[in-house]
């Protein structure tokens, strides 16, 4: 099974490599997280794996959740993910209670890592679908930023007199679930347990983040993966 762990953003850097040259990067604090919970075909349905990362107060958890990593041997978490498996054979490879850290991404080169978009509240077309707006003369009149005419799609066929579902409008922007895929991996240090990745990554610093080897790669980055380059 890949290994998939959970970590915590903790800012946007730059970090200089042996050339000279600088890149931006982003530092996270890559577990340690404790596997909490092997999930199987047979007992389960399905075949999973859940990891669990940094500990909270008793008080600031629930006595189900409380039991529950108690069985694993660890304090409460405060946040939990589980990952599925092929099979039973990927999932028995893992033990309750045990400890995962950013060691166990050596040799991945580029990973996926997905986290919680910034929240930006409730706005306007221009900003959440990047529209260029009205025109600013020819008789245009306070009404520059707006999307324009929506008639077209207002008479949606066998479903009612109604704006077609998907319409670009203004509405809810961000504080959604974002991937950013097959990011190089800058450098890791295993005793503080930091990775580094090129770019930027999703949501706000102190947020949680998932990190998991890239699942789909360009045909160069295969070719670095695969250790011919």
């Amino acid at each position: 099974m890949p290994v998939a762990l959970i970590g915590k953003k903790v800012g946007m850097t730059r970090y200089f490599l042996d050339n000279g040259k600088n890149i931006p990067v982003t530092v996270i604090a890559a577990g340690p997280c404790v596997v909490t919970q092997v999930k199987t075909a047979e007992k389960h349905g399905y075949s999973a794996v859940q990891v669990g990362m940094e500990d909270v107060k008793a008080r600031r958890s629930s006595m189900p959740l409380i039991g529950h990593d108690a069985k694993a041997g660890t304090a409460p978490k405060r946040f939990h993910r589980e990952f599925r498996c092929a099979d039973d054979g990927e999932a028995n490879g893992f033990e309750l209670g045990q400890v995962l850290t950013v060691a166990a991404l050596d040799g991945i080169k580029f990973v996926d890592v997905i986290g919680t978009s910034k929240g930006k509240g409730f706005q306007g077309q221009m900003k959440r679908h990047h529209f260029k707006g009205m025109c600013a003369s020819h008789g245009t009149e306070r009404k520059h930023r707006t999307g324009g005419s929506i008639g077209s799609h207002g008479t949606d066929r066998g479903h009612g007199a109604k704006i077609k579902k998907g319409k670009k409008m203004a509405g809810q922007m961000g504080d959604t679930q974002v991937t950013a895929r097959s990011l190089d991996v800058v450098a890791a240090d295993p005793e503080k347990n930091l990775l580094i990745v090129k770019g930027a990554v999703p949501g706000a610093n102190d947020g949680f983040v998932v990190i998991r080897p890239a699942i789909r790669l360009f045909k160069r980055k295969a070719r670095k993966q695969a250790g011919k380059e």
